[in-house]
């Protein structure tokens, strides 16, 4: 059963994106190798199941969630970095998410510009 989100187009600027990412995402994430810092790695977050960087111990929540169908894909990532609680409750990421749709949409170009 995949998971639907509503889809959201608006292009990112992934230099804003790169700013933003620095100081709310990259104390915990790495978004150019596989190295887990508190986090799992963002390399090639899209199209990969939620749940699913070997050797990160993710919550049960987010391990549902990628075995219910989700897949990170723009819609998905937007959804999750506007209130990570509420696309999967339960996770164990302690970030409230961000307030601004323009900072989500940016810091998305960001890792689509860093596959």
């Amino acid at each position: 059963m995949g998971m639907a989100f509503p889809a959201h187009a608006e292009p990112g600027d992934p230099e804003k994106g790169r700013a933003t990412y620095r100081t709310a995402c990259a104390s915990c994430h790495a978004i150019t190798d596989d190295a887990t810092i508190f986090g799992p790695h963002l390399k090639g977050v899209f199209g990969r199941p939620a749940g699913k960087v070997p050797d990160y111990a993710y919550s049960p929540a987010m391990v549902a969630a990628g075995e219910g169908g989700l897949v990170w894909d723009e819609a998905a990532l937007s959804a999750f970095l506007s209130k990570p609680s509420k696309l999967v409750p339960g996770t164990k990421m302690r970030f409230f998410g961000f307030w601004f749709q323009s900072e989500i949409d940016n810091v998305i170009a960001y890792l689509k510009a860093n596959p």
